[in-house]
């Protein structure tokens, strides 16, 4: 009879524990747990201090007397855990409650402890009133100081968890401060992602402080005072930190563990760690890159959960494994939702992996049907044979399950040219007939295919003198705003106006934009197909340029429905 020791309860350690008693009735499982609470939907958090979660215990997924009676655990809360002897396998444990020691005896161990939030050597940083949040002590401690009376917030970290509680003190009706240290909100995004994401924040009362960081937190009558980088002083009653996590390794390493170069965990396929009977699993973990191949440290939910159930099938002989970890993770951020899954185009670029790239910008359902808004895709694929690398998604409706299609794709080695033929469901209160999935595949392979030839916003800027630049929108969208230096010569003037074309083609390349790209697209069918050779279409057209050049079209609501002529250059482009 097996006796095994779970170190740490949450995602990893509660689905090992869990998966254990129902492959093994007979073995005996014991879980340690730090913390007052061990099995608690962690991700819920923000969600609760803004009031979309309304009770507390929701939060509570179950209790170690509830998991004593249905599976038979023996769950221990508020036992710390500060040492192991690896060769008598016990394991040193604090009692925390009574201050009692105590062994507790192993023939195999399980580290799931998880990750810390990182609280930088900042002058001031433990000030009563600067918190974290990654517990339910940490929520109700932030909890207290609103019902306390905060008025004003400062967040530290523009990622995640910096985003959500955001939103959460807005919902509040406290006045939010947010300071990033990248000149962008989520940055784990490409930037034209998040560009829309910070305006919308913006529009939702949140003050922006990007690319600058906290330097010192100072006691101003019992608020906290944050001095930054900028030169700025700001001053609010409550601070979140959320600038991150790190694994919780220090046990591992005292007791001689392998950590990858990361500062994780090195494990195994089976989750094992260099010592054959300790198993480690969750965010503490080094896992592989699915794309770059990469040793990275990604705390999910997901992963953590199937890590808990490998490492439970093969203490009970399966054969078990954990190939690697993708990164697929999605948050909502007021209206919009943002997610992103494989390999971003910054990484793609630091591992020296080469790539081609589509920006499209599709409804989340039929136009004609009430409530759809466009959403942006960029997906990024191998120029050789297609293969899907990677994907983000920004947007209003329907991001959830094209992000998940595109994250099944990468799973299953998938390319662009399958994503052509794929079916999925259609109603218009849900789709389009060409999904924007079909669409994505759609515009990779007429890339691949030389079926077009795509220019970029961020080369906006070293297109020659003699590069002709033309806006295929009609007058009033050209007068309303246009690219500097372009011209405009409407899409359905295209045929009549050759021979001016032919001109400019004579004197050098032509690019041509739209809104979106799809007229700009079905111009650049016509002058290929009147042999004119150097020209190519703005990928993403002016709405992806905005991601990376703001102007004061920028300003404008970002849901925004597609004009007309881009509907039926949708309706079209699939065919073509």
């Amino acid at each position: 009879m097996k006796r095994i020791v779970i170190i740490g309860g949450v995602a990893a350690g509660m689905s090992a524990a869990a998966r254990l008693r129902r492959l093994d009735e007979q073995a005996q499982i014991v879980v340690l747990e730090r913390d007052h609470y061990v099995s608690y939907a962690n991700c819920g958090l923000p969600y609760h201090i803004g009031g979309a979660i309304p009770k507390r215990q929701a939060l509570l997924v179950s209790t170690p007397k509830h998991l004593r009676e249905t599976l038979n655990l023996d769950v221990r809360t508020e036992q710390e855990v500060v040492g192991v002897d690896r060769e008598a396998r016990l394991v040193h444990v604090v009692n925390l409650t009574s201050g009692v020691r105590y062994d507790e005896p192993y023939d195999v161990l399980v580290l799931a402890q998880g990750t810390a939030p990182l609280r930088p050597p900042v002058p001031g940083i433990d000030h009563p009133r600067v918190r974290t949040l990654r517990s339910i002590p940490d929520m109700d401690a932030i909890i207290a100081l609103l019902d306390g009376g905060a008025q004003t917030a400062i967040v530290i970290g523009g990622s995640y968890i910096g985003v959500e509680v955001a939103e959460a003190l807005c919902a509040r009706s406290i006045a939010v401060d947010l300071v990033e240290l990248q000149n962008q909100v989520m940055p784990l995004l490409d930037h034209e992602l998040a560009t829309d994401l910070r305006d919308h924040m913006v529009s939702h009362g949140v003050t922006m402080h990007l690319g600058t960081a906290a330097t010192a937190f100072h006691d101003v009558d019992g608020r906290v005072a944050v001095d930054l980088q900028s030169g700025d002083t700001l001053t609010a009653d409550l601070v979140v930190l959320a600038i991150g996590v790190r694994p919780v390794a220090a046990l591992a390493k005292e007791i001689g563990l392998e950590l990858g170069p990361r500062g994780g965990i090195a494990v195994n396929a089976h989750m094992q760690s260099s010592d054959p009977a300790i198993y480690a699993a969750g965010d503490m973990v080094e896992v592989r890159d699915t794309i770059t191949g990469e040793p990275a440290l990604i705390a999910l939910a997901g992963p953590a959960n199937r890590q808990g159930r490998i490492v439970a099938d093969h203490i009970c002989g399966r054969d078990s494994a954990y190939t690697s970890t993708q990164g697929t993770a999605i948050v909502k951020i007021f209206d919009m939702t943002a997610g992103m899954t494989g390999a971003s185009e910054r990484t793609l670029r630091r591992v020296g992996r080469s790539f081609a790239k589509i920006y499209i910008h599709p409804s989340g359902h039929a136009g004609y049907y009430p409530g759809s808004a466009p959403m942006q895709i960029k997906l990024l694929f191998s120029p050789d044979d297609g293969k899907v690398l990677g994907a983000q998604i920004v947007g209003y409706d329907g991001v959830d399950k094209r992000l998940d299609v595109l994250a099944t794709a990468i799973r299953a080695g998938m390319s662009v040219y399958d994503l052509e033929h794929l079916e999925l469901a259609y109603a218009p209160p849900y789709a389009s007939a060409k999904d924007p999935i079909n669409m994505a595949g759609f515009v990779a392979a007429n890339l691949l295919r030389g079926d077009v030839v795509a220019w970029y916003a961020e080369d906006y800027a070293q297109l020659a003198a003699n590069t002709t630049l033309i806006d295929v929108r009609s007058p009033e969208e050209f007068a309303a705003w246009h690219m500097p230096n372009a011209q405009n010569i409407p899409l359905p003037d295209l045929r009549t106006r050759m021979d001016e074309l032919q001109a400019l083609a004579a004197r050098g390349p032509i690019r041509l934009y739209c809104m979106v790209g799809f007229r700009s697209y079905v111009a650049y069918r016509i002058l290929r197909q009147h042999n004119i050779t150097d020209v190519a279409t703005l990928s993403g057209g002016a709405k992806t340029y905005l991601g990376f050049s703001r102007t004061s079209l920028a300003a404008e609501q970002s849901r925004v429905a597609h004009t007309e002529d881009d509907l039926v250059a949708e309706s079209m482009l699939g065919g073509i």
